[in-house]
């Protein structure tokens, strides 16, 4: 395969414009930097999660390379961003010299690496300075006051930078080593005479992420006062002293420990196209947004998210907030928040799918700091809602929305609910389902859920024996209000809109749910019990995660009815549908409930903001419609995607990239439901194609090859020697293979395996039979007192209809009808409920042959109340 790569024959527009959609960002966990590639003055933006006013991210650091050259007088100019080997290049002709640039931002040895060369000697001719941007002079009312400082000397430049509210020092160091003349003015470097220069640059602050950032209520007493400038200079020095000729040593070892993570996973989407990497990134994202297939595109915006998590989420350094490792504003969206309803979550769902299991460890040390804060918070929250016993000593830990690296979540309210706890925790669990790392659930995973089941379960209330969230919000959805305010005389306002707020809505009913169920599993795995577990056992089959409503909809609120009557019909969340994505109460296993959601997918439509596509993406490949889910995807980049692929909301928010990631992966693998699940919604498009290791719970590396829509070959590798239950249609005629040695399948189902694995064994499935599915039928509807239901024809041959029948919002069908030939049916069956409904699913069936029963078509009757 092609090396991946974006790249353009134009910079980057030296603006903040030209920052969010054509600059390209590079990232070591530690800094992120962004690349514009501008021949006449390169500049390299630098961003350090940790250098934050209050509640908000600020422009670290600016270094320019200032050259005697003008993109209108260069040629052959282009420039680009290797996903492949996670390194930027500029390269053009000026005046009969070649000049290339090369970046790179290394992990191990915590510095950007950066290599200028001209094709002839002493022609390299430049200058280096480092900027302090947006000095404020301190005492300023929003606590933005900043100060700062550079010098040079020798080959050195210097600038420190202080942040009034937090008292933050920032320390930025660059060293060059050249073969032509250094000359410093006091502030500035200017190499002369040269051929070959390299730079390394390095940056750092006095933050240390640890109980003490979030306990202490005083903002100039949470951090040390120390000077940084030691520790910078000692990460360049080590750089440095390898020489001129060892910038290719730290490369190496850059390139090595990037590989070592990004080269765990490969993708074919089809192979050859009418578009390919030789193109404009730029023109190839414009010929996408009309129609114009290009495979190459969409592997690399999916590799691209994962070259972007590898970027902004290692150990030891903050994890990626809403815009990653990357800001160049004063005030950044959002202030760069770690956001718990939804985008924090996100930038994780492809962390442990994509084999990149320890870029998690980031969040679950920020998730530590802000811990015991967070459990005086549960206290609060229980004495807030009138839910506090002396008697308990111990009410775990609650997380509200907007978490900061100086400053903790709060509690849940406003716009979110109780369940941002547990679509939080959901990450823990599937740390550990994904990895069966038994130190890593006994050390972070159990004590992160159990102690969020004992806020969730003193949470909920005892309503007739349904144990609800006694507050309750949807995230960020609103309803219109009036305001009765004296206007004119006797006149008054106009409609306003307020956060909706309630008993047990869907978000938080299943996320306590897929809490306590998630509890409960590492319980009876780790052998342990205490009061809070019964209590779980007590109130768990009582929380009514989902309800049906009379369009057929999973109701978003348990006083809802018809779909969209409470809020804003088309909200960018779909909160209700967290039990589908990133949950498991929504599956296969519950048809009745997975119909319900596609549904409510129908009704919230397809338009969105860029994260919030990402969403609806992941959660139609878990409703098996491959199709649907790639329009989703196609839709992602050809609407909101910049030019240089990020996430376009917008402004910029990388939970969108992370999020599309996800729902790739989502199409090609699942493993949610207790089986490993192959191809579950793959596309028409992409009609043949390979995958080379994904991962699957219970920690199984998977790899497959396909052609015509169907796997020919399926490798899976057992990492930790779990039981392999793997699904898919007709597999169980399959060849089997551990290692070399033939093997048979225990289970009588055909389209089932199950295998005791060895650990480290590869296990092989080929020569897989095809299958063949009945076409469904369509366009159903339902008339009358006594519902009479009609439908169009299935197009195919010797078909017979099935009838299944939904009530009392119950997770599965009931079947009332058999092997019906006509395309109608008269439920005489059914007893109607004032103010009930009844959804009825028309599968189709032929008879001639061994297809597969059909999809549904769905068509709901309400009965009238009284």
């Amino acid at each position: 395969m092609k090396e991946l790569l974006l790249k353009y024959n134009k910079p980057a527009s030296d603006s903040d414009e030209g920052w969010e959609r054509q600059s390209l960002p590079l990232g070591c966990g530690y800094f992120g930097v962004n690349v514009f590639g501008i021949v006449e003055s390169e500049r390299l933006q630098i961003t350090e999660n940790s250098f934050e006013t209050r509640y908000n991210l600020t422009d670290a650091a600016e270094f320019r390379l200032n050259f005697p050259h003008t993109y209108e007088a260069a040629s052959n100019y282009e420039r680009g961003l290797s996903i492949d080997y996670a390194t930027a290049y500029v390269k053009y002709d000026f005046d009969g010299v070649h000049y290339e640039r090369e970046m790179f931002t290394s992990y191990p040895d915590h510095v950007m690496g950066i290599r200028l060369t001209a094709s002839e000697k002493g022609k390299l001719e430049f200058s280096a300075e480092l900027q302090v941007p947006f000095i404020v002079p301190f005492g300023s009312d929003d606590g933005m006051g900043r100060s700062g400082s550079v010098y040079s000397e020798g080959n050195m430049i210097c600038s420190a930078s202080d942040l009034e509210y937090y008292n933050v020092h920032l320390s930025s160091q660059v060293r060059i080593l050249t073969d032509g003349k250094i000359i410093s003015d006091g502030t500035k470097l200017f190499v002369e005479d040269a051929s070959t220069a390299v730079l390394y640059f390095s940056c750092g602050t006095n933050y240390k992420l640890c109980d003490r950032v979030y306990s202490e209520t005083d903002p100039k007493k949470k951090l040390d006062d120390f000077d940084p400038a030691p520790y910078v200079s000692k990460w360049v020095e080590a750089a440095a002293s390898k020489g001129l000729d060892g910038y290719n040593t730290v490369k190496r070892t850059h390139i090595e420990d990037y590989r070592g993570l990004f080269s765990r996973v490969e993708l074919d989407l089809g192979g050859s196209d009418e578009t390919n990497s030789d193109q404009m990134t730029n023109d190839l994202l414009a010929n996408y947004k009309f129609n114009v297939k290009s495979a190459y595109l969409e592997t690399l915006y999916y590799q691209y998210g994962r070259y972007m998590l590898i970027c902004s989420s290692r150990e030891g350094c903050l994890p990626p907030n809403l815009q990653g490792i990357w800001n160049c504003h004063k005030k950044s969206p959002w202030g760069s928040g770690y956001w718990h309803n939804i985008n924090i979550q996100m930038n994780y769902w492809p962390v442990f799918s994509t084999n990149l299991a320890e870029l998690f460890k980031p969040y679950s040390d920020l998730n530590h700091a802000f811990r015991s804060v967070a459990t005086k918070e549960a206290v609060r929250y229980a004495k807030q809602l009138d839910l506090y016993d002396e008697s308990i000593d111990d009410y775990g830990w609650c997380v509200g929305t907007a978490v900061y690296p100086y400053e903790p979540g709060g509690i849940p309210g406003a716009h979110s609910g109780p369940g941002t706890g547990g679509l939080t925790t959901k990450l823990f669990w599937d740390w550990w389902d994904f990895t069966r790392d038994r130190g890593i659930l006994e050390k972070y995973v159990y004590p992160t859920i159990h102690q969020m089941s004992k806020f969730l379960v003193r949470a909920v209330a005892d309503y007739d024996g349904e144990y609800l969230s006694k507050f309750s919000a949807s995230p960020e959805q609103m309803v219109q209000v009036r305001e009765l305010t004296p206007k004119d005389g006797n006149k008054w306002s106009s409609d306003a809109w307020t956060y909706y707020h309630t008993v047990g809505c869907a978000f938080d009913q299943q996320m306590i749910q897929e809490n306590g169920y998630d509890d409960l599993k590492c319980a009876s795995v780790l052998g342990v019990s205490d009061k809070t577990t019964a209590e779980l056992e007590k109130q768990t089959g009582h929380y009514h995660p989902v309800e049906i409503g009379l369009d057929g909809q999973i109701k978003e609120y348990r006083e809802e009815k018809f779909y969209g009557e409470i809020g804003e019909a088309n909200h960018r969340h779909i909160s209700q549908l967290v039990g589908l994505m990133p949950g498991t109460i929504i599956t296969r296993d519950t048809p009745a409930w997975l119909d319900a959601a596609k549904r409510t997918l129908n009704f919230r439509t397809d338009e969105s903001t860029g994260w919030a596509l990402a969403h609806r993406l992941n959660a139609w490949a878990r409703t098996y419609d491959g199709n649907r889910a790639y329009r989703l995807f196609r839709n992602l980049i050809a609407l909101r995607t910049f030019d240089n692929l990020w996430d376009a909301h917008p402004p910029f928010q990388i939970d969108g990239n992370f999020g599309g990631t996800s729902g790739v992966t989502e199409m090609l693998l699942q493993s949610h439901t207790g089986y490993i699940e192959i191809l579950p919604s793959l596309p028409d498009v992409w009609n043949s194609g390979s995958y080379k290791g994904l991962v699957a719970r219970g920690n199984f590396e998977v790899s497959v090859k396909w052609e015509n829509k169907r796997a020919n070959k399926i490798e899976i590798v057992s990492r930790s020697g779990e039981v392999l239950k793997l699904r898919y249609p007709l597999i169980g005629k399959a060849r089997i293979k551990a290692g070399e040695a033939e093997i048979h399948n225990s289970s009588s189902d055909k389209d089932v395996v199950e295998i005791e694995t060895v650990k480290g064994m590869t296990y092989t499935f080929d020569m897989i039979p095809e299958i063949t599915v009945t076409a469904a039928p369509k366009n159903a509807r339902v008339l009358g007192t006594i519902p009479h239901i009609i439908w169009d024809a299935s197009p195919d041959a010797c078909v017979r209809y099935n009838i299944y029948r939904n009530t009392n919002s119950a997770p599965d069908y009931e079947i009332v009808a058999k092997d019906i030939s006509a395309e109608e049916f008269v439920d005489f069956s059914y007893k109607p409920t004032p103010g009930g409904y009844a959804m009825y699913k028309i599968t189709a069936n032929r008879t001639d042959t061994d297809a597969v029963e059909s999809e549904g078509t769905l068509c709901v009757k309400v009965d009238k109340t009284n």
